[in-house]
């Protein structure tokens, strides 16, 4: 594998934050990734068990040691509850893809192939179409992307991930 694609990747850093379901608060916290030059890769925001708070989960790569002050700042914010990287080992990670691809006789088996290979779900389908729903690790997604754009991909949303801590402990 590419030495430079294996430090990308262990760059990736994932943060959840608990936060008031207020206007304005994904500003406030986007300004600090900004400011401090991380560039958010992926972002979920959905109103928290609780609806009174939001769960906002994101992915930025970059240096540990800047992302620890980005955290301490975050974690400063009048609207946020609390906010903490997560690993793999501490947390479970999924996020989800619909992925279209235009299909013929022949490749419409190879699709459904993939999608039990890879625990996915053909959702929807018109006379010429398929739209496929996977979820999983970002790198199982990232490993069905690749197989898929050997074919006939009309489009492809994912969603980023999602996490959740492990145990008794609160994300």
């Amino acid at each position: 594998m590419n030495p430079k694609k294996n430090d990308a990747k262990r760059n990736i850093h994932t943060i959840s934050m608990l936060v008031a379901n207020k206007p304005g608060v994904l500003v406030r916290i986007a300004h600090v990734f900004a400011r401090r030059g991380y560039n958010i890769d992926s972002l979920v925001v959905s109103p928290a068990y609780n609806p009174r708070y939001s769960r906002m989960t994101t992915t930025a790569q970059g240096d540990p040691e800047t992302l620890e002050q980005i955290i301490k700042q975050v974690n400063k914010l009048v609207d946020v509850i609390h906010a903490a990287e997560h690993t793999g080992e501490d947390s479970v990670h999924i996020e989800l893809a619909l992925v279209k691809v235009k299909f013929t006789a022949t490749t419409k088996s190879i699709f459904s192939k993939l999608a039990k290979k890879f625990h996915a779900r053909v959702i929807d389908e018109t006379a010429d179409t398929l739209i496929i729903e996977q979820a999983g690790t970002t790198e199982k997604l990232d490993e069905m992307e690749a197989l898929m754009k050997k074919y006939s991909v009309v489009e492809m949303v994912r969603t980023g991930k999602i996490v959740m801590a492990r145990g008794v402990s609160e994300t």
